[in-house]
């Protein structure tokens, strides 16, 4: 269903509209083609915005991974909130996120996963991104004498490697069991007690 002839064309527009082609078709039959057939222009117009099928699927990557990056930043952030509190809040969120995002359109997610190995720069930089936020809650703990690390970004990216059961794709399968909030819960208390100073 093309959009009204009014609706001006924007990356946006197109980013939101590549993604319910990438949903209808999947990854390996979606086209530039498709895209702009959905948005009622010619493929050229597309490219206007993005140089080739490679730009498009590398911004639509970094769009879908940036909505759990807003979420968790505001965590990363939060006033007021000693660093345990948070580093324990920021692993359920971005844990959360990932289960919804599995479970709320597995088509969708099937789709991401695939595009994620195709673009392993932008999954690069969202993970530097991650492991970031992850640092400079420790680093206010450490500040604040609430956490103990002698390196910040050695123990974030620590905790990030050890709570991947919960975060990383490839265990997608396992968000499932009925038994993987708890298994989360004991990893998580594990993980903020040792580092608790």
């Amino acid at each position: 269903m093309p959009p009204a002839a009014a609706e001006p064309l924007t990356p946006e527009r197109i980013l939101e509209t590549t993604e319910e082609v990438l949903r209808r078709y999947g990854p390996a039959k979606a086209t530039v083609v498709d895209v702009a057939r959905a948005l009622g222009v010619s493929h050229g117009s597309v490219y206007r915005h993005f140089p080739s099928k490679a730009a498009l699927r590398e911004a639509v990557t970094d769009r879908w991974l940036g909505r759990t990056v807003g979420q968790l930043e505001e965590i990363a952030t939060a006033a007021g909130e000693p660093a345990p509190s948070r580093l324990e809040a920021w692993l359920e969120a971005l844990f959360d996120a990932k289960r919804h995002k599995a479970g709320d359109d597995p088509e969708l997610f099937a789709t991401y996963t695939v595009l994620l190995a195709e673009n392993s720069r932008v999954v690069d930089a969202h993970l530097a991104e991650l492991v970031s936020q992850l640092t400079r809650i420790i680093e206010e703990g450490v500040a604040a004498g609430t956490l103990a690390a002698p390196d910040a970004t050695a123990s974030a990216r620590a905790v990030f490697d050890a709570t991947a059961r919960f975060h990383d794709p490839q265990y997608a399968a396992e968000w499932q069991s009925p038994t993987i909030g708890a298994e989360f819960e004991a990893v998580a208390s594990l993980v903020v007690r040792g580092l608790r100073a």
